[in-house]
């Protein structure tokens, strides 16, 4: 399949829209252990999915939604259906606002209102979609309540934990977007091309399932082949760097970034089961909290951020932040669940909080 549209002006791809593109890529790769597959077409799920020339698109009630990250979970929670996620990540300068949020609303519900009782004919498999959006630059207080409100996780990347991250995207843009120069007019910018080469180059997708991708050799081809190149060695090269995502026991999930995900696969392999120590470092919209095993402070550590309103929350009385912190990580960390898939099968880890032994141990500050 070729990504040229002849007979049409040249289509210019926006610099915001190439880090997004890049960051959902990136951000696949790094969660790629946890717990789900990668959908990619038509032929892993010919009742709900539907492909269209190169876009993958799931069918609601009401319309097909075009969907460029879909993940399966290997494992279905109690009391559910087997779950789905949507996954939508925006790298823009500032906070993404309420209109990212209410389309992502409008598609999942959309989408889990696809079944109508009296027209079922076969018994099919039902499935809860969910939507998790994944900003650079976090959320504007309008989209974090409607978030809230209709169950829509939201993500903040803008921690010092994934700086490294941020960088090479920001800076893999700025060259494709120059490239561009070198198109022919009567091209557009080929992104699926551009998507497909890096799920190649990470083996992040069903590969056999990727369909051919082609566009014409020349300048444009050379710059983009190099760039896309170079930034699939910097995610090989940070291989030891994971994303892991923690289901506390809270309306949000968490991103857990861990600088050496060996480390915490070696000690929660032989202690899957743990209490662990949670620390808060800085305040308000700058702060991060890191996970580390209260018996051994050493053998690892995750980094999180909280939802900004939850940190504005701790930090909206002076004097008081100590003791707001104290209630958040009682009351919405107190458990945090994590999965990981390999060959070796489906594993659960869980983090528990427990600050009266903390305490008992001297540990808890």
């Amino acid at each position: 399949m070729c990504d040229w549209l002849p007979g049409r002006a040249a289509v210019v791809v926006k610099d915001s829209a190439l880090r997004g593109y890049l960051l959902e890529e990136s951000l696949a790769w790094l969660l790629r252990f946890s717990g789900y597959r990668l959908l990619v077409h038509e032929d892993q799920d010919p009742v709900e999915l539907v492909t269209q020339g190169d876009t993958l698109r799931v069918r609601g009630r009401g319309a097909l939604h075009q969907v460029d990250v879909l993940g399966e979970f290997a494992f279905t929670p109690a009391f559910s259906m087997p779950v789905r996620l949507f996954l939508e990540a925006k790298y823009y300068l500032s906070h993404c606002g309420l209109e990212i949020v209410r389309n992502a609303h409008g598609v999942v519900h959309d989408v889990n209102e696809n079944f109508i009782a009296d027209q079922e004919k076969v018994p099919r498999q039902r499935y809860k979609y969910s939507y998790a959006l994944f900003s650079a630059s976090g959320f504007t207080p309008e989209a974090q309540r409607y978030a809230l409100a209709h169950q829509i996780s939201l993500v903040d990347l803008s921690g010092a934990s994934f700086a490294w991250l941020l960088g090479h995207i920001g800076a893999t843009a700025l060259t494709l977007e120059t490239a561009q120069k070198h198109l022919p007019k009567s091209a557009r910018f080929p992104v699926t091309w551009m998507r497909t080469e890096l799920r190649r180059a990470l083996e992040i997708s069903p590969l056999d399932l990727l369909s051919p991708v082609s566009i014409a050799d020349g300048r444009f081809k050379q710059a983009a082949n190099a760039a896309v190149a170079e930034f699939a060695d910097v995610l090989r090269q940070r291989s030891n760097a994971g994303l892991l995502l923690g289901f506390p026991s809270a309306p949000f999930i968490l991103p857990l970034a861990a600088d050496d995900q060996r480390r915490f696969l070696e000690y929660a392999e032989t202690r899957p089961d743990h209490t662990v120590r949670i620390k808060q470092r800085g305040m308000g919209s700058a702060a991060e909290w890191t996970v580390s095993p209260a018996g051994d402070l050493g053998a690892y550590e995750l980094t999180f951020k909280l939802p900004e309103h939850i940190e504005e929350w701790i930090s909206g009385i002076a004097g008081s932040e100590r003791r707001r912190a104290a209630h958040v990580k009682e009351n919405f960390l107190s458990t945090i669940t994590l999965y990981r898939v390999d060959q070796a099968g489906v594993r659960t880890y869980q983090l528990r909080y427990e600050p009266s032994s903390l305490s008992r141990s001297g540990t808890e500050s």
